[in-house]
């Protein structure tokens, strides 16, 4: 029988292959480095060791990425034979799958693991049957392992835990009759995720797996901060524990239980500095060339971790970062949208049931389309597209070349600008809430709109399935009453607070103007007196009514400014409100051009000083 953590309301593992225990990972995508390189000088060879070796597959951040993602966010950065960085095409679940089963062969010990956000921000083939389509390929994928990211949490923990147990939706039903959803095949973990009544994990905190009779535990963690990133209604009832903390709590209870490789599976990731996949971001030293907030996990957590797997920023690495005991350690993550896999390589020592640390690699893998697609996956995809396509192909907009959001690296995106118009425009009238100004979430445009035809629609038109990729969260749209002076606030909290570090530019419609300077710190960067709108100062006495998502009226992403807005109207759905954009204000004759990027004025040597 498998052996369960005695926490948790979930069921007991359902997986085909092995038996499982609760468990976390964190995943961590590199290049192809050695820890051998960093070796601990008191480790010592011995030739007459018993070395069991496993190979761990891991994904990260797939959200429901299940046909090829479109423009940039289906592309990875590379160098070419001349050393010139270059994006290649990668991604979609038929050649993932294809690239997993390849990776497999030859390896007779091999798990296959996922760092959270499988589903939520899905594309429309995904998301309009509830991501059950995902769940249903992660199973032949091959995923043994999971933990849940932020997005899990989209729809609340009753949906979360359909995921895991499966059932029809309980609004939807069943979409076929001979198809009811199993749930997953995998155990998804959630250490730090705990009801607030009852102090009990709300889903396993770690699962064990046997290797030939040794013990491997797998402990996963999303991030701590994932009630600021998540509507208020998705985390209701729940408590988000700190990371390093949970991590060592389970760590030790698996070492009672006679494990000694462990895994954690961590939703929280870092920023590379280097552009390409495979870069060297352990040089001048290990860890060098990473930072952000899963260095100081990894810094802290108990050094019987023998890798921190990670995820949520959709970065490529390979690094090795120092243990408390100064002994390497690998942390990876595998960019996202199912672009990249990670092969980690973990020497098992048979006698004492340990990793031995100077013998593991990791490195990064993408997942190319030259490779044959898995027949599987391609039924499987053909029957739920089936399904949407007298929704997904209709055309609601066209457009005159790329209009990036997600795909663009400026404060201030192309994507981002037409949102945020799109959103005055409809809200504006006076019967529609009379909005003045608008603001839109970066981390809310989760791609680009491509001029490249995606399917047999033609170029430069828009389908109803890819607005719905740009906006797949179907939040509605608030309108509020805010001070001028409510306002600036706004804009500080993009640069300061919990977004210090990592800065979240909102996008504003047209109209509203102000200066970013990069020379200062923190909310200094906020020029207060060149903020206008439609060329008049801001008056902080003033009130105006302001549009925005009801994410961001919630206080998400950082911003909780928004919450003291009064007098709130509810509008219709951000993605209602951009399609009707798209077809008011495009046509065949007349398709939208990328607009000015001329509303944040930068001050300083250039926005990559963030």
């Amino acid at each position: 029988m498998p052996e369960t953590s005695k926490t948790g309301n979930h069921r007991g593992n359902r997986g085909r292959r092995t038996r499982l225990i609760w468990s976390v990972t964190a995943g961590l995508a590199a290049v192809a480095i050695p820890v051998a390189a960093f070796a601990n000088p008191a480790e010592k060879e011995d030739k007459n060791v018993r070395i069991e070796q496993l190979q761990l597959l891991a994904i990260n951040d797939f959200h429901g990425n299940l046909e090829p993602p479109a423009g940039s966010s289906g592309t990875i950065k590379e160098k070419d034979a001349n050393g010139q960085i270059v994006s290649t095409p990668a991604g979609g679940v038929e050649y993932l799958a294809t690239a997993l089963r390849e990776a497999r062969k030859g390896h007779k010990n091999t798990i296959t693991v996922s760092d959270g956000d499988n589903v939520g921000a899905s594309p429309l083939l995904s998301s309009l049957f509830h991501d059950e389509p995902t769940i249903e390929a992660l199973n032949k994928v091959g995923v043994e392992v999971s933990v849940v990211g932020n997005h899990e949490f989209d729809h609340g923990r009753a949906e979360l835990l359909r995921q895991a147990n499966g059932g029809c939706h309980p609004v939807d039903g069943c979409y076929t009759k001979d198809r009811k959803f199993k749930g997953a095949d995998f155990p998804i973990l959630a250490a730090n995720v705990t009801d607030e009544k009852t102090g009990e994990t709300i889903l396993p905190p770690y699962t064990i797996k046997n290797v030939h009779g040794i013990k491997v535990g797998f402990i996963g963690v999303t991030l701590h901060d994932t009630p600021n990133i998540v509507s208020a209604s998705g985390v209701k009832g729940m408590k988000f524990g700190d990371e390093v903390q949970t991590i060592n709590k389970y760590t030790a209870e698996l070492k009672k239980k006679g494990v000694r490789t462990i895994v954690a599976l961590v939703h929280e990731g870092g920023f590379p500095s280097g552009a390409t996949y495979d870069y060297d971001c352990n040089t001048p030293t290990p860890g060098a060339a990473i930072t952000g907030p899963i260095v100081d996990i990894a810094k802290k957590v108990d050094p019987e971790v023998d890798a921190v797997l990670t995820g949520h920023t959709h970065n490529a690495y390979n690094c090795t970062v120092m243990d408390p005991a100064g002994q390497p350690r690998l942390v990876t993550s595998a960019a996202s949208f199912g672009r990249l896999y990670t092969e980690i390589n973990l020497p098992i020592d048979m006698e004492t049931g340990d990793v031995v640390r100077s013998q593991m690699t990791a490195a990064n893998h993408v997942v190319r389309r030259t490779v044959a697609k898995a027949q599987d996956m391609t039924d499987l995809l053909t029957s739920y597209q089936k399904l949407a396509a007298p929704i997904a192909g209709r055309t609601v907009g066209h457009i005159s070349a790329d209009i990036n959001g997600a795909g663009s690296s400026a404060f201030e995106k192309p994507l981002g600008n037409v949102i945020a118009d799109a959103q005055l425009e409809a809200l504006a009238p006076a019967d529609k809430g009379g909005a003045e100004i608008a603001f839109m979430n970066p981390g809310g445009i989760r791609t680009d709109l491509a001029y490249k035809a995606s399917g047999s629609e033609g170029d430069g038109v828009v389908t109803y399935a890819e607005a719905f990729a740009v906006q797949p969260f179907t939040n509605m749209m608030n309108v509020l009453d805010l001070t001028g002076a409510q306002i600036i606030d706004v804009l500080k909290q993009q640069v300061s607070g919990s977004n210090e570090v990592a800065p979240k530019i909102l996008q504003v419609s047209k109209g509203f103007t102000y200066n970013l300077d990069l020379t200062k710190t923190g909310a200094d960067r906020i020029v207060v007196d060149s903020v206008k709108l439609n060329g008049q100062s801001l008056d902080p006495a003033k009130t105006y009514r302001v549009a925005m998502n009801e994410f961001l009226a919630g206080g998400g992403d950082g911003f909780p400014a928004f919450t003291g807005g009064t007098n709130k109207l509810v509008g219709p759905s951000d993605l209602d409100v951009f399609s009707a954009y798209l077809t008011a204000h495009s046509s065949v004759e007349a398709p939208l051009a990328p607009p000015a990027q001329d509303r944040i004025k930068i001050i300083g040597s250039g926005e990559d000083v963030l």
